[in-house]
């Protein structure tokens, strides 16, 4: 084989590699569920209004939920005051995988290694450590406002 045919093969070989670890291993930021990047990034405190809903047309069920910049809200009751309303950042505290509320146990589960929280955020069951950050929830009439 001459120099030119195997550095050719060479070239081609190392970009079919580098194409094959940007595939694998190399996601968008927005797909990264660990704790400090991507969407799953709870909101910081002190930032004030987070984000709205309004409770004619959104979370009419109890049980029913919305994720929105990193926060998972949840209607636990049907009143429309805000202790029927609990909102918490939306990343496990363990590996940053998205929560999900179970209605059912009332409490925040996740799907990767079955840690539990409270409505509150409060750790019920490991691996998870640390509590998940929970938001203020104000209503007045029919608008939910989420505050860090």
């Amino acid at each position: 084989m001459e120099r030119h045919e195997f550095l050719a093969k060479l070239g081609i070989s190392m970009a079919a590699i580098c194409t094959g670890c940007s595939l694998v291993g190399c996601g968008s930021k927005n797909n990264d569920p660990r704790p400090g990047t991507g969407e799953n990034n709870p909101p910081a405190s002190g930032t004030g209004n987070l984000f709205n809903v309004d409770l004619a047309t959104e979370l009419q069920t109890v049980g029913s939920s919305k994720v929105t910049d990193g926060v998972i809200l949840v209607r636990l009751a049907a009143a429309n005051v805000a202790s029927s309303f609990t909102a918490v950042q939306v990343a496990c505290t363990h590996e940053g995988t998205s929560i999900n509320y179970n209605t059912g146990q009332g409490k925040f589960i996740c799907p990767l290694h079955g840690s539990q929280f409270s409505t509150t955020g409060a750790v019920i069951m490991g691996p998870a450590a640390l509590s998940l950050k929970k938001y203020a929830v104000t209503v007045e009439g029919s608008v939910l406002t989420v505050t860090a």
